[in-house]
């Protein structure tokens, strides 16, 4: 059960570094000065790699949650 473990502790990992890139992301455009429909575009794009990398958090938390019950 601790690969089951040390698995979900990266896929976690993974997934708040994606969410550490997309607040990245939103920063760096609301610096550069976008606005209406460039700002849209731009933050349009990032809401699916936003949502991967919650649920791939989310996953990663489930399997540590299951590795401990089960270890």
């Amino acid at each position: 059960m601790a690969a089951l473990i040390w698995i979900g502790a990266a896929m976690t990992v993974a997934g708040l570094l994606g969410l550490g890139w997309c607040i990245f992301v939103a920063l760096r455009a609301r610096r550069q000065g976008l606005e209406g429909a460039a700002m849209e575009a731009r933050l349009r794009g990032l809401v699916a790699v936003n949502l991967g990398a919650l649920a791939l958090s989310a996953i990663g938390l489930m399997l540590v949650a299951a590795g401990v019950i089960l270890g």
